[in-house]
């Protein structure tokens, strides 16, 4: 079993890392480009805009759900509320142009439509509900430091690109590595453990061609980390073996979603109610829609 998890640890370790490089330095490049008065302004206002821009432009970045954090949390201090935020947490991780494609050749035309459509819809209801129901927990820029960012914009020239492009590789692989990059590596251990510890066989698909495939899909989506595009094969090898059609959209909807690594951030950074909100939002939603599927993708046959 030790052997199994550092097997399991290091296949993560292999598979995280470039996404994890691209998320830190998309977050530097926010951090040292993107006024924050830009940002309030196209994504930071009031209403559901800012909240489809984010659940769309998500649904597209082709970020796992450990990239996307250090993104998210900079968005986040340049001023954005905190439902935007949550719905491009939710969006980024759950599907990309890649994982649309695989799931097309793999699941067909009907399952990469709905899952991408789906995914967008989550992420406007967690927005909407985040934004009513949850009060910032951290301050963002204070004034003082949004003029001077704004300063910074304004005054950028061609002499300043060498400084400018230290402070963005600065940013992104020091200052935000040391301040989630322990909670990074806490979620890949815990995602490494359940999985040696509890291997899934083929033996399951016995018992999930009923409805309880829909919690058996939940409650795995929510204990193991599954990236939108590796979740594809093996909702393939589940719905072949006799899984419940709503079941494997389940699965697709909850498992790159709900990481150790985006509970435990969620938890420091956001807070318990901000945490169990985003639980509760996935749960409900990720089980209404993958009932609804099932009725749909039965319209016509197959």
């Amino acid at each position: 079993m030790i052997a199994h998890f550092f097997i399991v640890f290091k296949d993560y370790l292999i598979e995280l890392l470039p996404f994890l490089a691209i998320g830190f330095f998309l977050s530097g490049l926010i951090h040292e480009f993107v006024p924050s008065r830009w940002v309030e302004r196209h994504l930071g206002g009031k209403g559901v805009k800012p909240i489809l821009y984010c659940s769309v432009a998500g649904a597209i970045m082709p970020i796992c759900c450990f990239g996307v954090l250090p993104v998210a949390i900079s968005l986040y201090h340049k001023g954005i509320k905190i439902g935007p935020v949550l719905a491009f947490l939710v969006a980024v991780p759950a599907t990309s142009v890649i994982a649309f494609l695989v799931t097309l050749r793999l699941l067909g035309l009907k399952f990469a439509v709905f899952e991408f459509l789906a995914v967008i819809l989550m992420g406007i209801i967690m927005g909407i509900i985040g934004n009513s129901v949850i009060k910032p927990k951290i301050s963002v820029q204070p004034k003082a430091e949004i003029a001077t960012d704004e300063n910074r914009a304004e005054k950028y020239v061609a002499g300043e690109k060498r400084d400018k492009a230290i402070a963005v590789f600065k940013h992104a692989f020091l200052e935000m590595p040391k301040r989630i990059g322990l909670w990074l590596l806490l979620g890949l251990i815990l995602a490494a453990l359940v999985e040696a510890v509890a291997p899934v066989g083929k033996f399951i698909g016995h018992y999930l061609s009923t409805d309880f495939g829909y919690v058996f899909s939940l409650i795995f989506g929510l204990l193991i980390y599954i990236c939108a595009t590796g979740s594809v094969p093996l909702v393939d090898a589940f719905i072949s073996q006799g899984m419940n059609i709503g079941a494997g959209m389940v699965l697709l909807l909850v498992g790159p979603v709900t990481s150790w690594g985006t509970i435990l951030v969620l938890r420091k950074e956001f807070g318990g109610k901000t945490l169990l909100t985003y639980l509760v939002v996935i749960c409900i939603t990720a089980l209404a829609l993958g009932y609804c599927f099932s009725i749909i993708y039965n319209i016509g046959g197959d």
